[in-house]
């Protein structure tokens, strides 16, 4: 009876230590031992044996990666695990503790200050969490503007005054996650936002003459900019436009943008690039733009 008892207690108490410990808040990959520890953490050491360090304030990882332990001094314990953090101090105690047992935790995790600018939402300063990387700054910055074509660039500068360029077209679209670098305190990131550049638009047109495009903008943006009230009386059954190549030939195509319109095929809806010319003919019959031009706005404005 008593072997029975003595296992049964045994049982409870390891369901109990199993149940306490997955109760607990965990940080990052803790529970896995991968949780690295970053500068602005607190940890808490304990020495066995040693009430000193029990009554240690949780010391704070320093942006040298160190801490300032009694006896042991400084000790670098950033990028370390927690079981490396505790084999390093353990190294530094031997000068004055015999076969020191040392083990260390994350009393808090600290934060990183970075300055988010450029193209998103909602530029500003925000405090990530340590360790936070490129796209938890997008994210605490409400996320990147709308924008056509490709995902822009993002310029980040680390604290040590290097500069990283990083395609967000291969973070966040194709999901490249060696491009998500971390951040630290003082890094400062800047989305670029679309360049921008010029088309001229000719013809039935309100207001011919150059018009401003941003990179990624389509041909119906560019007349719709350019005006096309009833008026002007274009047709939208033949637009033109004009490209002069690398190899400077220059080469016209004609464009149905009313296939574009109508079935929302953006064959028919090129994209532009700077100095095309694009020539909007009038219509053959008057006043027949105008289903045209409704079919344009609702393109454009759905």
């Amino acid at each position: 009876m008593s072997a029975r008892l003595a296992r049964l207690v045994s049982s409870v108490l390891l369901i109990g230590g199993f149940l306490a410990f997955a109760s607990r808040p965990l940080l990052a990959d803790e529970s896995a031992g991968h949780y690295l520890i970053h500068r602005g953490d607190q940890l808490t050491v304990q020495v066995f044996g040693d009430d000193t360090f029990k009554q240690l304030a949780p010391p704070t990882v320093l942006p040298d990666g160190t801490i300032t332990l009694p006896l042991a001094g400084r000790v670098r314990v950033a990028n370390e695990t927690t079981d490396g953090a505790s084999r390093s101090i353990a190294k530094a105690l031997q000068k004055f503790i015999k076969y020191p047992v040392v083990t260390v935790a994350i009393a808090a995790t600290g934060q990183a200050n970075v300055l988010v600018m450029g193209d998103v939402k909602t530029p500003g300063k925000y405090a990530l969490r340590s360790g936070g990387r490129l796209t938890d700054a997008i994210a605490a910055a409400g996320g990147l503007n709308p924008t056509n074509g490709d995902l822009p660039f993002a310029r980040v500068s680390r604290s040590n005054g290097a500069i990283v360029r990083v395609s967000l077209q291969n973070l966040l679209h194709d999901g490249s996650q060696q491009q998500n670098i971390e951040l630290d305190e003082g890094s400062v990131v800047y989305v670029e936002g679309p360049q921008t550049f010029d088309v001229e638009v000719v013809g039935a047109v309100d207001r011919p003459g150059y018009i401003q495009m941003r990179e990624g903008d389509r041909l119906a943006t560019a007349i719709a900019k350019a005006g096309t009230s009833a008026n002007s009386n274009a047709d939208l059954n033949r637009v033109y436009v004009t490209r002069t190549g690398a190899d400077g030939r220059t080469a016209s195509h004609e464009v149905n943008l009313y296939q574009a319109l109508m079935n929302g095929n953006l064959w028919y809806n090129p994209v532009l690039k700077k100095d095309d010319i694009v020539y909007v003919p009038q219509s053959r019959r008057p006043g027949s733009a105008g289903g045209l031009l409704y079919l344009l706005q609702r393109w454009l404005f759905p």
